[in-house]
């Protein structure tokens, strides 16, 4: 028998077998199992991302185990059948297949989704094991974007509000991807002093050998300069002002400035449709593997963080992509936390969320000025590799995880 310690890790929201979007729990997995931890983690059968039923793979090659639980399809990110049907149900499944297995040592649980981290709470206090959260995103606050009407919002999220906060307060220990997030967890948690804010970060050693081997897509030209934006087009980015701006800015007389857009979402089609009215020059490269996204983003000249007015979102995945990748940011983002950390390494514009003036000016001081476009550049690589290396910042949660178990 191991005398490991065992730690659990229940995340909705992960990788499986050969996907690879560089997902926080996948790492962390790895990253505990190599320091001596017995590690299972357990996920949806049902992958989010691509919306497709997994195929469980027997022989999965990680120093970690895997386990899926079933989940119920949905088609959309935004629905009922998701909210109410598939999360009810994974979590109904998730009771069980905890009432037969081992008890691990300790329960690391992500957050969202709500119903998965209520079940891991319970379980936790039954069997009087630490209980360990990580807020990755704020629920029902990512609501309000869609529910406009500030009455109808408490309405619809005010018990989702009581769930929520039941579970940060029932935490042994917080961690969270901002100080943002770890604050509104604290804010109903008596049992933890100190949480510990980790951004999600990624490696540069993968997305520096990612750059080399792989072959670019889209060729870029000697004489473009492209405005790169990497993610999700979903409702909490606003695209429709970087094509704003950049029509503007061409008739203003700008030429050969590119968008170029890598990624997916429901949005889509509607910023194509905007692009091709604007007459602007754009690519829509579609969704990429993790690693031809980090070619296509290398060869970008700066980047976008257009996040709409009132979104929820603090320090999210991009902003390692383009830290990693040396990209100065023009950022429409209202969440102070990046704002300042922009301004304190001086890798980035801040602008007014919605300002297509604001947001034209900053793209064309880039393009009519190298200097600031390197030096900013290489101040970006500083924050990279201070701020978002996982190499150097997980640690922080290795070592909170040894201490609530008393090995340190």
């Amino acid at each position: 028998m191991s005398d490991k310690k065992k730690v659990m890790i229940i995340a909705h929201f992960c990788d499986y077998g050969q996907e690879n979007s560089n997902n926080r729990f996948n790492y962390l997995a790895s990253f505990l199992a190599d320091h001596g931890f017995e590690v299972e983690l357990v996920t949806s059968s049902f992958s989010h991302r691509d919306k497709m039923q997994r195929i469980e793979e027997k022989n999965e090659r990680r120093t970690y185990r895997t386990t899926l639980i079933f989940e119920p399809s949905y088609h959309k990110n935004i629905s009922l059948k998701r909210l109410f049907i598939s999360h009810h149900k994974i979590a109904q499944n998730l009771r069980k297949y905890l009432r037969q297995c081992d008890c691990p040592d300790i329960l690391y649980c992500a957050i969202p989704s709500i119903n998965l981290s209520e079940v891991a709470s319970e379980y936790a206090a039954k069997h009087n094991i630490p209980f360990v959260i990580d807020v990755q995103d704020l629920w029902p606050e990512a609501y309000r974007l869609i529910l406009k009407n500030e009455s109808l919002y408490r309405l619809a999220t005010g018990m989702m509000k009581r769930r929520i906060e039941r579970v940060y307060g029932s935490a042994d220990q917080i961690v969270a991807v901002s100080q943002t997030y770890a604050q509104r967890a604290k804010s109903v948690n008596t049992k933890c002093d100190n949480p510990i804010v980790v951004y999600l970060g990624t490696e540069r050693f993968f997305y520096d050998n990612d750059v080399s081997n792989y072959a670019s897509k889209y060729t870029k030209p000697d004489d473009e300069f492209w405005v790169g934006y990497c993610g999700t087009l979903g409702h909490s980015y606003d695209l429709t002002i970087v094509i704003e701006a950049m029509k503007l800015l061409a008739d203003r007389g700008a030429r050969n400035i590119r968008l170029m857009v890598i990624g997916s979402g429901p949005l889509e089609e509607k910023y194509k449709q905007k692009a091709a009215e604007m007459g602007i020059a754009y690519t829509f490269t579609g969704k990429l593997p993790y690693g031809q996204m980090c070619k296509q983003l290398s060869q970008c000249d700066i980047a976008v963080n257009p996040i709409a007015k009132g979104a929820a979102q603090s320090i999210i995945n991009k902003h390692a992509d383009y830290a990693i990748a040396g990209l100065p940011v023009i950022n429409t983002q209202e969440c102070e936390e990046y704002r300042n950390l922009l301004k304190y390494y001086n890798c980035g514009i801040n602008c007014d969320a919605g300002s297509v003036e604001q947001v034209a000016k900053a793209i064309d001081s880039f393009v009519n000025d190298k200097k600031l476009t390197v030096v900013m550049s290489q101040n970006a690589r500083k924050m990279g590799a201070e701020k978002f290396e996982r190499s150097k910042t997980y640690g922080e949660i290795l070592k909170g995880v040894q201490e609530i178990l008393g090995l340190k």
